[in-house]
């Protein structure tokens, strides 16, 4: 079962679940969600950064100052299939 503060903390805003689904496909750097979700570069790094404090999201290379690449943790992949589930209901 899904923590349900997850599942709210993520549809409280859009940009967080906007995030989640461009990174249910496969992994992305900062700059391609930047280009798909048309939102400034400095909203896509807070909002990351927010969903890898609640492990929803992972960094490959953290090492890397430049080119980060994120992909969805199991736990993202759970809350964001709980989120589109109510949807269809």
């Amino acid at each position: 079962m899904v923590d349900i503060y997850l599942v709210t903390f993520i549809k409280r805003a859009k940009n967080r679940k906007t995030l989640l689904a461009l990174l249910s496909d496969s992994q992305k750097t900062q700059a391609e969600l930047h280009h798909k979700c048309k939102m400034y570069r400095t909203h896509v790094r807070r909002t990351l950064l927010e969903l890898q404090k609640k492990k929803l999201v992972k960094c490959l290379n953290p090492k890397d100052r430049i080119y980060k690449i994120y992909q969805l943790t199991a736990l993202g992949k759970e809350v964001l299939k709980n989120i589109e589930d109510d949807q269809t209901h």
